[in-house]
């Protein structure tokens, strides 16, 4: 699509939600799967009103509680769709519009809205200027909302092309989600503001990504480290599928991107890796590492590339090159505060006229940023204060670990505790003790993870990146010690549960009695055995559990109830 049928499509659907009464202000869910459809919405709609993209994926409740957080007055959703958030919306006389695009890609006239908006007096509840909100991740308290104005996102799409020197010759890869930061400022607005392609998958695909890197002849790709790293395991895999003409650099950010990661992309893509540092409050981008002939430097987030980035102590002050503190930022692309009645929220992100990211670091006096860990995810053991990033870092050291995760678990007596997630290199064979004792070589002993898990992958959130906050809570880690210590040993009390404590204590190797509350991986399983018990279930009752529901059930009682659920369905 050129650049004046673009603009003609994203004038034609603004043209259309006007027609329905929505304004300027006005906040307008959209909720679609990735695709130009997808990628053509927020366009339209931040021309015409606010966009608040929101993830297909999300539950029933999730959906109702962003809809009523936004005071949404419409939702827009693929013509035809069959999606859970349709109920939702007409139970609170929220119009939905269905979007439906021509596969023919040369008329101006291919979208197509439908519907009917609810009479009623436009909600406002935004400034005209604000152009896109999302919540933040939610995962310490409740979501906060963050308004981005028009200004501020065409200040981080000037800053993302500029730092990485995009040109209209340049087609980007798009391989992120679009209903997130990352995805639509890097991989969408930013190539488009420097007059750029952009495509668009529905759909992340590790077997066909590179084929279609080819097909595409894209330029350059940017990702989160877990998609990164998912591209090098193909490459490594597949070397003949490589594109025959190399990249021209792959960007990696909204997470940490080990080093080992970052030499083994560019020796496989033969092109530069250069890692960024982003988040939603900034319109996504902050620091980024320079393209050559500048240094890149691994395990640095690299230098200011677009707002000031400064190091704030805790009485306010601005820090000399090399000390530590958290990450503070202010510029054009920084949002102006969070939406909420709540003053006091504010004014704790905000001194001095510098936003508080909340990640703590440290410049050198070349301008670069090492991140040394999240405030909140420090770990407080007893009052000695862990940085998980550090414990990572060990663990990665070990030869057949391929991925590795340090996170907080609930302790009655201490606080907090130290667990660690870690996935092991293809055909590697790993046992928790063995890791265990390969930590407690290099930490202090009060840093050594009292429980690893060892796993077939580190859940992700939404948009793939690692979250080590409520990771516990997942991994069903974050009632051990009240499951452990309070709970009297319950026998099997029905047939299911009476088949899942045989198959525990096949594959265990337990002699004496397990309880139905007992914790699978107290008892010493892992991610290995966890497959076996779930080739059983598939052997003998010709059901499949997945690997994650297992770790949302790691007990008999739990898995007896997932599989009692399954065999009813």
């Amino acid at each position: 699509m050129s650049t004046a049928l673009l603009a003609s499509n994203i004038e034609s659907f603004a043209r259309q939600l006007r027609a329905f009464g929505l304004r300027e202000g006005d906040p307008v869910a959209v909720v679609l799967p990735n695709g130009p459809e997808m990628a053509l919405a927020f366009l339209g709609v931040t021309a015409a009103a606010v966009c608040a993209p929101l993830n297909p994926a999300l539950t029933r409740s999730e959906l109702e509680f962003y809809l009523d957080d936004l005071d949404a007055r419409a939702v827009i959703v693929l013509d035809g769709a069959d999606h859970e958030v349709i109920a939702a919306a007409v139970e609170r006389n929220i119009s939905v519009l269905s979007f439906a695009l021509s596969e023919q890609l040369h008329d101006a006239a291919q979208i197509t809205l439908a519907g009917n908006v609810a009479t009623s007096e436009s909600s406002t509840k935004f400034d005209e200027s604000v152009a896109l909100v999302l919540h933040t991740s939610g995962t310490t308290a409740r979501p906060k909302i963050v308004p981005l104005s028009h200004a501020n996102l065409a200040a981080s799409s000037r800053n993302i092309a500029t730092h990485v020197q995009l040109t209209n010759a340049d087609r980007c890869g798009n391989i992120m989600p679009l209903f997130h930061i990352h995805g639509l400022m890097a991989g969408l607005a930013a190539p488009l503001s420097a007059g750029g392609s952009v495509l668009c998958t529905t759909g992340y695909s590790a077997p066909h990504v590179l084929g279609w890197f080819e097909s595409e002849r894209v330029t350059w790709t940017t990702a989160v480290p877990t998609l990164l790293q998912s591209l090098a395991e193909q490459a490594r895999a597949h070397p003949e599928q490589l594109p025959s003409k190399p990249l021209r650099f792959l960007r990696s950010s909204s997470a940490s991107l080990p080093p080992l990661v970052m030499h083994d992309l560019e020796q496989r893509f033969n092109a530069p890796v250069v890692e960024a540092y982003g988040m939603t409050e900034a319109a996504h981008q902050m620091c980024c590492n320079p393209l050559p002939p500048g240094e890149r430097r691994a395990g640095s987030v690299g230098v200011a590339a677009g707002p000031e980035v400064a190091i704030m102590a805790n009485d306010g002050t601005l820090t000399l090159p090399g000390v530590i503190g958290e990450v503070v930022i202010r510029g054009k692309n920084v949002t102006t505060g969070y939406a909420t009645t709540d003053a006091q929220i504010n004014e704790r992100a905000f001194t001095n006229g510098w936003f508080r990211t909340g990640d703590q670091g440290t410049i050198d006096d070349a301008g670069y940023l090492t991140l040394t860990g999240r405030l909140k995810e420090i770990i407080n053991r007893g009052g000695e204060k862990i940085a998980p990033r550090e414990i990572d870092e060990v663990l990665l050291d070990h030869p057949a670990v391929r991925q590795a995760l340090c996170f907080a678990v609930p302790d009655s007596r201490l606080g907090e505790q130290i667990a660690a997630i870690v996935v092991a290199h293809t055909d590697a064979t790993i046992r928790e003790r063995e890791l265990r004792e390969f930590a407690s070589l290099r930490l202090a002993p009060f840093k050594v993870p009292r429980r690893i898990v060892i796993a077939d992958s580190i859940p992700t959130g939404a948009t793939g990146k690692l979250q080590r906050i409520g990771l516990a809570q997942r991994l069903g880690l974050d009632e051990l010690d009240a499951t452990t210590a309070q709970q009297p040993h319950t026998a099997p009390t029905n047939p299911v549960e009476q088949l899942v404590h045989s198959w525990w204590a096949e594959i265990l190797g337990i002699k004496h009695e397990i309880s139905i509350f007992d914790h699978f991986l107290d008892l010493g399983g892992d991610s290995l055995l966890a497959a076996k018990l779930l080739g059983m279930a598939s052997t003998e009752l010709g059901i499949t559990i997945h690997m994650l529901d297992f770790f949302d059930a790691p007990t008999i009682a739990a898995q007896s109830a997932l599989i009692e659920h399954d065999l009813n369905v």
